[in-house]
């Protein structure tokens, strides 16, 4: 990345001009068309702001003032494309974690036994079996045979919405095959026997969860492991078999980075697409900081630091939308700490046709799977998600300190409620000593006589509370998502509400 400076011999051409036409002239003098000039058109001299003074020659920027604005651009540029790289970034790390476990091509990593604290994803839960492919279609179209009963989703590089599979999908729940077809194919493709689906990049992530029964992943894990295939088309009279690798217990991180390692994640995705296949804007604020397909990803020393400085600010900036959010409409309660990951309903965060920059960014620095069946309401169906940051007072949460979580009785669920604890650092489960950091109604909870469930948190469990504690660690802050699996219609209109968590003592 070249230096911007600000040529002095330009300047100096300039300045000689200008003194030339104006020598001996007044300022005020007039001249045969001269007209008033509204002064809120004009730049004064010297203009104090946050990156200092700025100064001009009859509003030409002098040099100093040139180079310190080109600087602050490139700033504003880095800070930028941190905010709106995020769900790529986050896609760059889950590759990179699939393709650490062998998870591609027609390999399917499944968490037979759930996922535990060992592995880095951004806010997992613990009550799902998941399954995850990385699904590449740069030879050509791939073949997804789902089995019944799963809530399975495919979004592309940018972490875009593309399909629904299972119960949210159009084969209903059934299983169904599925032909992912790549940007610009122009081949041949079956007449019938598929759910056709395009897909804007040639990377994608196939994700999807069964359910367990009872408490019990097993049936759930044979289900998949006998009715998913991915395999590519060209084989599809002959195809290899899907084999599966199992993830739980795994150490792994799919987390991106939140250092300057982040541009290079996203220079990934901006080398290996289409040109242009994140839109104009962004590929053009992606293009100023040096991110161009088909050149080298290079910033010099300059560059470097002023990108330095961008994801320091980026990441802060996202850790306050997550953390502290602004806005009132992220949170589900007016009088409640409770916040939604979906601001204002809507799986891409449109409101008439604007997009919610910071909503987006909350959600996707913090999770991970976007499709729409986890925005609208649909009672009875899929699942819906609450979560804190601070305790009823605004306070962040201590590890050192004791927490209770009052789950007020019948909550709306057509089949259960749980409670997982997040670390804030890498938003994926807290390590402790417990290798499932989380509580359901699935548990064998100790319930209060009108069927209310108090959840306790902290270092060391409330005596006699055990099997309704969580471990949290001294000197660590952490968060939580409530989960409701089967919502029903009194946590949609919020004649239920769950109360926000109080520290004890």
């Amino acid at each position: 990345m070249t230096t911007h400076r600000f040529p002095l011999r330009i300047f100096a051409a300039l300045a000689a001009l200008t003194l030339g036409a104006c020598a001996g002239t007044p300022p005020n003098a007039s001249y045969r068309m001269t007209t008033p000039i509204p002064p809120k058109i004009t730049t004064a001299s010297s203009v104090d702001t946050r990156i200092g003074t700025l100064t001009y020659f009859d509003g030409v920027p002098t040099p100093q003032t040139a180079t310190r604005v080109y600087d602050n651009l490139d700033f504003l540029r880095g800070v930028e494309v941190f905010l709106n790289g995020v769900p790529g970034a986050s896609m760059a790390g889950i590759r990179a974690g699939l393709r650490d476990a062998g998870a591609t091509g027609s390999t399917v990593g499944i968490f037979e036994s759930l996922m535990d604290s060992k592995s880095l994803f951004l806010t997992a839960n613990t009550e799902s079996v998941y399954f995850f492919n990385w699904m590449d279609l740069n030879q050509g179209p791939v073949v997804v045979e789902t089995p019944p009963n799963i809530l399975g989703v495919v979004d592309d590089f940018w972490f875009r919405y593309v399909t629904d599979m299972g119960n949210a999908g159009p084969d209903k729940g059934k299983g169904g095959k599925y032909l992912f077809v790549p940007p610009g194919y122009t081949g041949d493709l079956p007449a019938s026997g598929y759910f056709i689906v395009k897909s804007p990049t040639y990377g994608n992530l196939l994700f999807g969860r069964g359910f367990m029964q009872h408490g019990d992943p097993k049936p759930a894990t044979a289900s998949i492991k006998a009715g998913l295939r991915v395999y590519p088309l060209s084989q599809a009279s002959h195809p290899q078999p899907t084999q599966f690798i199992d993830l739980s217990g795994r150490v792994m991180n799919t987390v991106h980075a939140n250092n300057i390692e982040f541009y290079h994640e996203i220079n990934q995705i901006v080398q290996e697409e289409p040109a242009g296949a994140y839109g104009p804007d962004m590929t053009g604020l992606f293009a100023a900081i040096g991110m161009e397909k088909g050149k080298p990803f290079a910033p010099d020393a300059r560059m470097t630091q002023i990108l330095t400085d961008a994801v320091a600010v980026g990441n802060a900036t996202a850790r306050s939308i997550d953390f502290a959010n602004r806005n009132p409409a992220a949170y589900i309660y007016p009088d409640r700490r409770w916040t939604t990951p979906f601001i204002g309903g809507s799986y891409q965060w449109l409101n008439d046709g604007a997009r919610n920059f910071d909503a987006r960014t909350m959600f996707f620095y913090a999770a991970t799977i976007d499709t729409p069946a986890m925005a609208v309401a649909m009672p009875g169906i899929g699942s819906q998600y609450a979560a804190t940051n601070t305790d009823r007072n605004g306070q962040a949460f201590d590890g050192s300190k004791h927490y209770v979580l009052h789950v007020p009785p019948n909550v709306p669920v057509k089949d259960f409620w749980s409670v997982v604890v997040y670390d804030t650092q890498t938003r994926s489960m807290l390590q402790t000593d417990q290798s499932f950091p989380s509580l359901s109604s699935e548990k064998d909870l100790l319930r209060n006589a009108d069927g209310s469930v108090d959840v306790y948190f902290g270092p060391t469990p409330p005596p006699g509370k055990e099997k309704n504690w969580m471990q949290t660690i001294p000197g660590k802050a952490w968060f939580t998502i409530f989960r409701l699996y089967g919502p029903l219609q009194a946590w949609f209109d919020r004649s239920w509400k769950l109360e926000d968590i109080v520290a004890q003592g």
